[in-house]
């Protein structure tokens, strides 16, 4: 396999987390921030634009594990995604506080 596969395995993973909480505050109701409250996407957006962000993000995730030709028979494809989920999961927690710090404040 090429350099962009796994490449692509990782970004996968890191779509595919970022699914998680804007499907959860849309189906929720909550009003949360995506990347088209403003540049920095701290303004809050409706639950409907942030379960569209989460259909953006699932089919990204998928065209990405497609394109890194993602098999449980090549365990460092399945690597490379968890790699992307932690690294992701990780860097949206520690933003967290900032970013709804940013959210709660036009509340």
């Amino acid at each position: 396999m090429k350099w962009f596969n796994y490449l692509a395995c990782f970004f996968s993973g890191a779509f595919l987390v970022n699914v998680l909480p804007h499907l959860v505050h849309g189906i929720d109701g909550d009003y949360f921030p995506t990347p088209f409250g403003n540049v920095l996407g701290t303004l809050p957006t409706s639950p409907i634009v942030n379960i569209l962000w989460a259909m953006i993000n699932l089919l990204t995730g998928f065209l990405l594990l497609r394109a890194g030709k993602v098999s449980k028979t090549k365990n460092i494809t399945l690597l490379c995604v968890f790699a992307g989920i932690l690294l992701y999961s990780v860097s949206l927690a520690a933003l967290a506080p900032t970013v709804l710090a940013g959210f709660k404040s036009h509340n």
